[in-house]
């Protein structure tokens, strides 16, 4: 299920949320349309004090990452949900710089050692780095599931390649809210649904079904 959303009139979704097959997380927000799209049980947290958790956290279905500036009181309400670990990086904005699924994770190339390190142990998938359209901060401008990627609309073939073969799902090329390039700003999803910015336009709409494996 699609359904279009914004959040305090902002129609970057991918910003402020994460989803996985077992949880969606969101900041102090309605949670209605994000249980009836992605099919999960909803947390509502910060992390820092703020509410941009889709660009400071990343998640699968083996657990989570977030950006060392979380406080315990932020990660206790996912404990029960998830197995959580706080990465101290210069490149906090986890979410921004690392697009994973349950097969593979793709990430910024200045990330540290040690991030993709609890990566590959923690979130247990192999690790590339590597840009998308040539843009190092992959997360912002792909979405990845396990049944399909959408991504930048200038993503060169090897990229799309190697994405294919990393993330062993298709990859296809859209814009989200209206022509939006960055993909990973404007839609949070799962296998089961999605929601995108209230900006995204009818043909959007078909291609993020089709490139998400909706239509199955």
């Amino acid at each position: 299920m699609l359904k279009k959303h914004a959040i305090d009139q902002k129609p970057y979704i991918g910003v402020f949320t994460v989803a996985t097959e077992e949880i969606s997380i969101i900041p102090l927000v309605d949670k209605d349309p994000f249980e009836e799209a992605m099919e999960t049980p909803v947390v509502r947290t910060t992390v820092g004090g703020t509410r941009v958790l889709g660009a400071l956290m990343v998640a699968n279905s083996n657990g989570i990452l977030v950006s060392d500036i979380a406080e315990s009181r932020e990660i206790d309400p996912l404990l029960d949900y998830a197995d959580v670990t706080l990465v101290p990086d210069r490149f906090n904005a986890l979410g921004n710089n690392i697009l994973i699924n349950d097969y593979g994770a793709l990430i910024h190339p200045d990330l540290h050692n040690k991030t993709e390190k609890a990566i590959k142990s923690f979130l247990n998938v192999p690790v590339k780095r590597g840009r998308i359209a040539g843009i190092e901060i992959v997360g912002s401008v792909a979405v990845a599931t396990n049944k399909g990627i959408l991504c930048h609309p200038h993503v060169k073939d090897d990229e799309k390649e190697m994405m294919e073969d990393l993330f062993e799902v298709p990859v296809m090329k859209t814009t989200a809210n209206h022509g939006s390039a960055w993909i990973g700003t404007c839609l949070v999803a799962n296998t089961k649904g999605a929601v995108i910015g209230d900006r995204t336009t009818p043909i959007e709409m078909g291609r993020i079904e089709e490139g998400l494996g909706y239509l199955d």
